[in-house]
């Protein structure tokens, strides 16, 4: 599993004055700082010759999955992961043809070599690391959300109304240990209220309806930026481990993708890459290959 992962149209004049116009559409695309990144030649070295000669990468992707990968409104597929894959691509002198397919078969199409290498907000995992190889760029967990000004701390949230999507690790381990952990003290549980996307979740806790949403660590950062300064960050990370993409096994594009990686940490062009998409809360300082603990 990776960790599965407009304005709103309210009845009645008087919810809309109430309410405002409350902007949370997974499709949304923030405006980016522009750039210009040259090929490091060193670097660009490291490529396989198959693959610098076809001068470019083949990814396998399954958006949505906002703000790592997922459609603007135009079907094009956009997002953090796609930013940052582009520039990489830029160190080594390639361009980016991405391929969308179902996030169970990225793996081992990576291992059959459909794919030089997944995107897809793939945990690196030890278990995983038996069939690929990993190069680290990010790393993610579990963050919940609240109102700002609220001061919810998500391991005493007995009583609370929690907003989940449907069918992601917050819905189905986390938040109902988090539950389960109350009532064995005696304490109310946890009111889990799911929802369908993301951006539903959001939505209710922009309008109160629920008390606090759990989520990934990149898509609660994109939330809290997207709201205006009505929602913060409540409590921190859980369960972090590092975000990475797979290649075949023992291949030199393994290589070649992490010092790639780290010329743009080196750089700052990292930085500004997540600073635009608001997800900065879960930068690396040094990309790795195989980085899992568990």
């Amino acid at each position: 599993m990776r960790w599965s992962a407009a304005c709103i149209a309210l009845v009645g004049a008087l919810a809309l004055v109430l309410a405002g116009c409350v902007k949370n559409n997974d499709g949304t695309v923030p405006e980016r700082t522009p750039l210009h990144i040259e090929p490091v030649a060193s670097i660009a070295a490291l490529v396989p010759e198959q693959i610098r000669a076809a001068g470019r990468l083949v990814v396998g992707t399954n958006p949505p999955y906002a703000p790592n990968e997922f459609k603007d409104p135009s079907g094009t597929i956009v997002g953090f992961d796609v930013d940052l894959m582009n520039a990489v691509a830029a160190v080594l002198g390639l361009t980016v043809r991405y391929e969308q397919a179902d996030f169970d078969k990225i793996i081992p199409a990576v291992q059959a070599g459909t794919y030089d290498l997944g995107m897809s907000s793939f945990t690196d995992t030890l278990e995983r690391e038996n069939a690929v190889d990993f190069v680290t760029y990010y790393r993610s967990g579990i963050r919940w959300a609240q109102q700002t000004g609220d001061h919810i701390d998500p391991a005493d949230a007995c009583g609370l109304r929690v907003a989940v999507q449907t069918g992601t690790t917050e819905d189905i381990v986390e938040v109902p240990e988090v539950s389960a952990a109350c009532e064995a003290a005696g304490k109310p549980p946890v009111h889990k209220i799911k929802y369908l996307s993301q951006a539903d979740a959001t939505n209710a806790l922009l309008l109160g309806r629920v008390d606090a949403f759990s989520a990934d660590l990149p898509v609660t950062a994109y939330a809290i930026k997207r709201a205006d300064g009505r929602l913060a960050f409540a409590g921190p990370v859980k369960d972090s481990a590092p975000y990475g993409w797979p290649v075949r096994k023992g291949s030199p594009l393994g290589p070649a993708l992490q010092q790639a990686m780290q010329h743009l940490i080196d750089s700052g062009v990292y930085r500004t890459i997540a600073d635009d998409w608001g997800v900065e809360a879960g930068m690396i300082t040094t990309s790795r290959i195989n980085a899992a603990a568990s």
